[in-house]
């Protein structure tokens, strides 16, 4: 829908303030960055700092460790399958490589074990590129050239971001590894943006010290999901595809090494068992659990599967206390609440404004701090712009895009928001935008190494899932950077792992039936069972549906 007149006569205040914004951003007279000291006052108002929003996880092998409601719910939960009547002797699938997760990070390492000699099966939730990297906008970061840049201080950006919590090798692995990401998407026929002598365009993202952020318009993520997915499907020789078809359990062997996954076919409600050499997890995040009741940006599978299935096997989480909330997801209008508007707006020039059309902070602070200051304008400061519903948010000024860098700027390197938004009779090139910060990212993960290895042999990660790349706060950028750097890598590693020879052993799901009594003894999990798969919205849940927390399913 437009806006309607209450909001309408909100946007002349902005309109009103809108010159002398535009004025002060062209003489390079901006709000300053905050300082060390002002960005950690600022931090209080983030909803990560709320201690009676986690608790500690009863058991598995971080029993203690401090993390979400909505995460501990399902890291004490039982098994969705009974292990006794999962006969994994006898298998449907076999392969060398498993990766189970269809999305950027997962078909990118079943392109480069592939390329090795392994046979491949992805084994998708939903349709194969149905993932958050779909979602993804704004861009992916790599010190390509010019700029006076370098891995260094890409380096020293994702470090600071981070709050320098970062597991050290895995920055300097992204880093590094960034250029040649960049070319091997080239090279398979990716289209950034470039200039007109085909120089690759870059700008400016929250927390970068340099201009390093490649983009396609406002689509990257799902530019750069064609271009694997379609590189993917050009190898059905060696890569089989089965949508659908999410992994519930992990199968280790009799050695204590991964050996496969337990599959349910969502469309026949049939477990299937598929026994592989080697597992890349690439299940991405965790979005529709909403933590804290945050609207998300992420596809409607994020449920953390996949942190699940691997802590049950025996790996650690990490930095799964801190979860990143976007600072410009949509508020208005509410059939669109929780999109994401991509960093690249403010990269641009536009900036965040009060209800009283008054800008408030730097729009290029790492996004926690921005999130948080858009929280505290809102909430503490009572300067938040009301919905008709009673919802509030702050205007993102998307016209002074086009008085900064010319008429036809939004359209053309914003087509998928402008697009949108012409959808609900909104004009983002004349009307600003009303956003309110958005569940994004899982921060954390299951612990892995820089070579995508785990704890568990025969088990690597890639994307989301894993943890310690980004500390406790991920830059712009870099989540479709990390699942092409990573997810080749753990490709690589998993083909590796296969052609140096397998011990192979009996399969058994006997570490699911450890856990499950485990979790029976410490009275936790209150007939919760887990990989969730997808959300159920029935408040309360009145349907019996293979696919809530609580419901079973059949085995065929």
């Amino acid at each position: 829908m437009p806006y309607p007149d209450s909001l309408k006569q909100l946007i002349k205040v902005v309109e009103s303030t809108r010159e002398e914004r535009v004025a002060r951003k062209l003489k390079n007279e901006e709000v300053p960055f905050l300082s060390l000291d002002e960005r950690a006052e600022m931090l209080k108002h983030h909803p990560d700092v709320k201690e009676e929003g986690r608790r500690e996880i009863k058991v598995g092998p971080s029993k203690g460790y401090r993390v979400a409601h909505e995460m501990a719910d399902l890291l004490e939960a039982s098994s969705r399958v009974d292990p006794t009547k999962i006969d994994v002797s006898r298998w449907d699938y076999e392969t060398d490589v498993l990766v189970i997760g269809g999305g950027g990070a997962g078909t990118s390492a079943a392109i480069l074990a592939s390329q090795m000699g392994a046979n491949v099966i992805i084994a998708t939730k939903l349709r194969h590129g149905d993932a958050n990297t779909m979602m993804a906008e704004g861009g992916i970061q790599a010190a390509t050239k010019g700029h006076k840049d370098s891995p260094y201080y890409h380096y020293l950006d994702v470090m600071g971001g981070g709050h320098f919590k970062n597991v050290p090798e895995l920055v300097e692995t992204l880093v590094t590894q960034a250029p040649s990401a960049i070319k091997w998407l080239e090279g398979l026929g990716c289209n950034f943006s470039k200039f007109d002598d085909g120089t690759l365009k870059t700008i400016h993202g929250g927390g970068t010290s340099r201009k390093r952020m490649h983009f396609a318009a406002d689509i990257t993520g799902a530019e750069m999901m064609r271009t694997v997915r379609d590189e993917a499907r050009n190898r059905a020789d060696k890569i089989k595809v089965v949508e659908f078809s999410p992994a519930v359990e992990l199968i280790l062997n009799e050695h204590g090494h991964c050996a496969g996954a337990v599959l349910y076919n969502m469309e026949t409600e049939e477990y299937t068992v598929v026994k592989a050499k080697a597992v890349v997890m690439a299940t991405g995040g965790c979005g529709r659990l909403h933590i804290q009741g945050f609207m998300t940006t992420n596809h409607y599978g994020a449920t953390a599967d996949g942190i699940v299935m691997g802590y049950r096997a025996g790996v650690p989480v990490c930095f799964l206390h801190t979860v990143q909330y976007h600072p410009t997801g949509i508020v208005f209008p509410e059939q669109a609440e929780g999109i994401l508007i991509t960093e690249k707006f403010r990269g641009s020039g536009a900036n965040l404004v009060n209800i009283d059309g008054q800008q408030f902070v730097n729009e290029r602070e790492p996004r926690d701090v921005e999130a948080a200051a858009i929280i505290k304008e809102c909430i503490a400061s009572s300067k938040g712009v009301p919905t008709p519903t009673g919802k509030l948010g702050i205007w993102l000024d998307s016209p002074m895009i086009d008085m900064l860098s010319g008429e036809g700027t939004v359209e053309r390197e914003f087509p998928g928001k402008f697009i949108l938004y012409k959808r609900f009779g909104i004009d983002i090139s004349k009307e600003p935008m009303l956003i309110y910060p958005t569940l994004h990212y899982q921060n954390g993960g299951l612990e892995f190494e820089s070579t995508g290895k785990t704890s568990v042999p025969g088990l690597f990660l890639a994307g989301e899932v894993g943890g310690g790349i980004h500390g406790e706060n991920r830059l712009m950028g870099n989540s479709l950077l990390d699942i092409m750097v990573f997810g080749r890598i753990a490709g690589r590693s998993a083909a590796e792992y296969v052609n140096a020879g397998v011990q192979d052993g009996t399969l058994t799901l006997d570490h699911v039936k450890k856990y499950n009594a485990e979790i029976e003894q410490e009275g936790a999990g209150d007939g919760r069972v887990a990989p969730m798969l997808l959300p159920d919205y029935t408040e309360p849940v009145t349907r019996e549906r293979q696919l809530t927390s609580h419901y079973v399913g059949t085995i065929r």
